[in-house]
């Protein structure tokens, strides 16, 4: 079983990369004759005034939205993990969002930003929130951001409950017999035993969003203009749409590597946090 499970891995996943990396040195346009250019493609991408805004783009939501997600999900881990009426029936609720395809929940933010936001918005007499959020390139990203935390924190919230409950009650009534605050207590005792919890939601949670990619085309598709086009949309248009396939197969390679450095930094530094907590 192993060989046909190694020998279908390779086919279907290696041998696919190796061509990318193969025609990220050519400039085939994804069909038809091409030659090989060597690293043209590479340099080129370093003066791409629209790659590099698409890589900062991607920073932006990808670090908001890693700690905007860690920050909502652990609270309602904490509500969720105590004892409150209808537990866990809540908690079937809150992983709802996991569940749905995030395309028909995008196109469902839309017209909630697009139509119901501004109709309230002109009720209330707030004149910021009468136009779509979606429409203006200063506050497109908020609405990005909204639909992606509130989709990821389902599955951040089962990984934070699942670390609050390896935590020792005694531990809790102990530091209450002593006297410790509800806030003392998460402090010293709930948030340092689930720090290995935490770290993997922190690593999973950026590696996801720097490939966000739906939420975008559900939302904007990566406008007004492209200042909401993310790396992997800019792949994708300028790849399969726009006939750089080689140029776009070398803007995967560097993004991959890219994904690939951010995580190991972002494991180690965290990693030695535990240690130190």
């Amino acid at each position: 079983m192993v060989v046909p499970a190694v020998l279908i891995f390779f086919v279907f996943h290696t041998v696919p990369v190796l061509q990318g990396v193969f025609y990220s040195f050519t400039d085939s346009p994804g069909y038809g004759p091409f030659e090989l250019v060597g690293l043209r493609n590479y340099v080129a991408l370093f003066g791409d005034p629209r790659v590099l805004h698409a890589y900062w783009f991607t920073f932006l939501i990808a670090g908001v939205s890693t700690v905007a997600v860690n920050v909502v999900s652990l609270t309602i881990a904490v509500w969720l993990n105590s004892r409150i009426a209808w537990r866990t029936t809540l908690r079937g609720i809150y992983f709802v969002p996991n569940i749905l395809a995030i395309l028909i929940v995008g196109y469902i933010f839309n017209y909630l930003f697009s139509n119901s936001l501004p109709a309230l918005g002109e009720r209330l007499g707030i004149g910021r929130l009468s136009t779509s959020l979606l429409t203006d390139s200063s506050t497109a990203w908020l609405g990005i951001v909204i639909l992606a935390v509130w989709q990821a924190a389902a599955f951040n919230i089962i990984i934070y409950i699942a670390g609050l409950q390896t935590v020792p009650v005694d531990l809790y009534e102990a530091s209450a017999i002593d006297g410790a605050s509800p806030w003392r207590q998460f402090r010293s005792i709930t948030f340092p035993m689930i720090a290995g919890f935490f770290t993997i939601n922190m690593v999973l949670s950026l590696k996801s969003f720097l490939q966000i990619f739906d939420h975008i085309v559900a939302l904007t598709g990566g406008g007004p203009g492209t200042d909401t086009e993310s790396v992997a949309l800019l792949i994708y248009k300028g790849g399969f749409q726009g006939g750089e396939y080689g140029y776009q197969s070398a803007n995967s390679v560097v993004f991959f590597v890219v994904i690939v450095t951010l995580s190991i930094v972002q494991l180690r530094f965290l990693q030695k946090r535990e240690t130190s907590v």
